[in-house]
């Protein structure tokens, strides 16, 4: 009988062990299917999503299909998150406050309404599924109540081990029950497995047997567990690693020698896959930190220019291509730490909505100043174009300095304006600055041939013999002065130097008259206050000048002639290189000038009172 009992153990748990194992295959199948049948959502449209997320849905395979459809609301929302981002700052550097910015998708309203009927069939499902488990539960215990039983039976040995091996299908065929029920149901079943291996005393040869059989299925399982270590996604191989756990609690006791060396060996590999698993995790965790930190710095950043005080158009250019910058930046960071990221987020897009909004109030302000400055400009064009036709070349080159220096004191203008009023102001100062040159060119031609002219004279003065007529050389005399008179101006930088040749020239010849007589002397002089007549010397009728008033009065009109040029070249020589020193030289030619003046008005009264 035992024999027979043995043979029927043998046969039995042969097949129970191939089963055993085609349970485990076609677990890992599944998950292996599973894996493969993953898509990435984040390739598609969102209306690709919903279109996908409603056909899953559609399959209703709920129970296989919850990890595409979680993957695919995440990557909806990651989306839409992006799209809404992009909207609000649109909106916002449209110049809309971001309290009114309202944001509405249809097809989120569509995705909704699709994972809210997933939800619901996840629920029931879940529902349906915790009352199979708490069913499968009840069957479980009445199985271990039943292993109680037979530990009392009186039946024979074949008759027993026969329901024991029936009890064991049955529990095996039993599916899943409450999590937190399974490790004290599994503890409960294996002793009183053991309980009625004992009991029935089973000769050692069936209990190798079954025991054989268990090791081989936990060798397996470990060989699996340590093939997870090269298993590309860490998430799968922890799923894995679950079911096997499961799958070894299944599976009954091996001999006692082996219990510890075979349980070490797939706890080691357990081990190992959660330490890869936590070491993913933690990796993950690392660059979340690392994430934080680079966003915390960019924030900190905006912070700062926020707190600083901008001046001017160039800094505002500066700082917002440096925050479009930082926004790039931004958008190429991973995610932070989940209880981190949308703190951050939130900081910094609000930082950069306070920057543009500032930025837009300069802009408001500053284009309002720049109006103001143009009209300040407008109004200088229309003082420098009714000027640039006057000829008073001193008092308009000032009037055009003041105009240019308040030109410069304004401020920007609008850019669209600013090279056309600028041409025109600089068109209206080119003219009469141009006008001026052209003026004083010719000017500097008519000094040059009035310079020539009077160094020949000077020269016919040098070279002049007198005769024995002091009143002929007395009268030629005159000739040369009259002559010099007559000469219009030179260029300053040579007007004291011709006139000291001339006086000194002239001096010398009268000088030569004064070596006469004295009778001969007064004759001369009183000649010199005669207007001589075509026939020589004699009276002139009372109230008309004497020839040296004449010649006093020309003399005084070509100083003030001179004068008036001096003042002119000092407007001119304002703004021109070592200008100083021109200015001084001319400003004591012009204080010369007027003293000499002075006296010639002087000279004549004198002559005209001694007429009278």
């Amino acid at each position: 009988m035992i024999e027979q009992i043995q043979e029927q153990i043998e046969i039995d748990l042969h097949q129970d062990s191939l089963q055993s194992v085609d349970d485990v295959q076609e677990s890992e199948e599944q998950v292996v299917e599973s894996g493969h049948a993953m898509v990435d959502y984040g390739l598609l449209s969102r209306g690709e999503m919903v279109e996908r997320f409603r056909a899953l849905l559609d399959s209703g395979e709920i129970d296989t299909v919850r990890g595409d459809l979680d993957a695919i609301r995440f990557h909806f929302y990651k989306k839409l998150k992006a799209e809404e981002d992009v909207k609000r700052t649109e909106f916002i550097e449209a110049g809309g406050v971001e309290d009114d910015f309202l944001f509405e998708d249809a097809q989120e309203l569509e995705f909704k309404g699709v994972y809210n009927r997933y939800r619901e069939l996840r629920n029931i499902h879940n529902e349906k599924l915790e009352a199979e488990k708490q069913k499968n539960l009840e069957e479980k215990l009445k199985i271990i109540e039943e292993l109680k039983d037979l530990a009392k039976s009186s039946e024979s040995i074949s008759e027993t081990f026969h329901q024991f091996r029936t009890l064991q299908n049955r529990w095996r065929s039993i599916g899943l029950v409450p999590q937190n029920e399974v490790k004290n149901l599994w503890d409960t079943y294996h002793h009183f497995v053991e309980l009625f291996y004992d009991y029935i005393k089973l000769n050692k040869d069936l209990r190798d047997l079954d025991f054989k059989r268990n090791l081989a299925a936990k060798i397996e399982l470990c060989e699996k567990t340590e093939a997870l270590l090269i298993e590309p996604s860490v998430v799968g191989a922890l799923k894995k690693l679950q079911t096997f756990h499961e799958q070894w609690r299944e599976i009954g006791p091996v001999t006692q020698e082996m219990r510890v060396e075979i349980w070490e060996r797939f706890r080691a590999a357990s081990a190992q896959v959660n330490r890869k698993h936590q070491s993913y995790f933690d990796d993950i965790k690392d660059s979340e930190n690392k994430n934080m930190e680079d966003k915390e710095a960019l924030c900190a950043r905006i912070e700062e220019i926020l707190a600083s005080t901008v001046t001017s158009t160039n800094q505002w250019m500066k700082l917002t291509q440096e925050i479009v910058e930082m926004k790039k930046l931004w958008s190429n960071i991973g995610y932070a730490p989940r209880k981190d990221n949308s703190r951050l987020s939130k900081q910094f897009h609000s930082a950069c909505i306070k920057f543009f909004a500032r930025k837009r109030e300069y802009s408001n302000t500053k284009k309002e100043e720049q109006e103001n400055n143009l009209q300040l400009k407008q109004d200088l064009c229309v003082q420098a174009e009714a000027l640039k036709d006057n000829t008073e070349w001193k008092t308009t080159s000032e009037e055009f300095f003041s105009l240019q220096k308040k030109w410069e004191e304004i401020g920007e203008v609008p850019i669209k304006e600013r090279d056309a009023i600028k041409k025109r102001f600089r068109k209206a100062c080119n003219f009469f600055f141009d006008k001026r040159a052209k003026f004083f060119t010719s000017a500097e031609a008519e000094y040059e041939k009035n310079l020539i002219a009077k160094r020949e004279l000077i020269e016919q003065i040098n070279n002049f013999q007198q005769s024995d007529s002091p009143k002929d050389n007395f009268e030629q005399l005159k000739v040369f002065q009259r002559a010099w008179s007559e000469i219009g101006f030179v260029h300053i930088k040579h007007k004291q130097e011709i006139h000291d040749e001339f006086r000194a020239a002239i001096d010398r010849q009268f000088e030569a008259l004064r070596t006469e007589d004295h009778g001969k002397r007064r004759q001369a002089f009183k000649n010199k206050k005669e207007t001589p007549s075509h026939s020589g010397f004699g009276s002139i009728p009372r109230g008309k000048h004497s020839s040296e008033r004449s010649n006093l009065t020309r003399q005084l009109q070509k100083l003030q002639n001179d004068l008036q040029v001096w003042e002119n070249n000092i407007g001119f020589f304002s703004k021109s290189k070592n200008s100083a020193a021109m200015i001084e030289g001319v400003q004591k030619m012009i204080e010369k000038g007027r003293a000499d003046v002075k006296k010639l008005q002087e000279k004549i009264k004198n002559i005209d009172s001694a007429e009278d």
